[in-house]
């Protein structure tokens, strides 16, 4: 009977213990996390807002800005928790040649220190250039 006792409290502070870790995962961000994932939201969301119609006309990539706007948000807002706080701004816009300037303030309100809210905020600025590398020598003309 005692052994079982010690089986059950150790089954009911493992199941708190894991219930913690998640919330603490949940209330926390970190900066390298932020970088990584506006990284790979940029990269994709410049690849679906190519103009391909302009590209086979003169050879030349160009983005479309509203296009991207439109993907990286959708992509950023299907990635991003419900409780934490995020402010897009876009910066340097060039269509062509592909730049872009990307800024997210990101702001967890979960925390609560002595019965008032703490904000940390997180902001990531990224430059993203969309490059076109050809396997054809340029001084040769077909």
């Amino acid at each position: 009977m005692k052994e079982s006792v010690w089986a059950w409290w150790f089954i009911v502070l493992g199941l708190i213990i894991i219930g913690v870790v998640i919330l603490v995962t949940d209330m926390t961000t970190t900066s390298e996390q932020n970088y990584h994932m506006i990284k790979e939201i940029s990269e994709a969301s410049m690849m679906e807002a190519v103009d391909y119609a302009y590209y086979r006309k003169y050879g030349d990539l160009r983005i479309n800005h509203e296009k991207f706007m439109e993907n990286f948000i959708r992509r950023y807002s299907d990635v991003v928790t419900i409780n934490k706080t995020s402010t897009i701004s876009f910066y340097n816009s060039y269509e062509s040649p592909p730049k872009i300037t990307v800024e997210v303030k990101t702001r967890s309100t979960q925390i609560i220190i002595s019965y008032s809210n703490t904000d940390f905020e997180i902001t990531n600025r990224l430059d993203a250039i969309l490059e076109m590398y050809s396997t054809s020598d340029p001084t040769t003309f077909n």
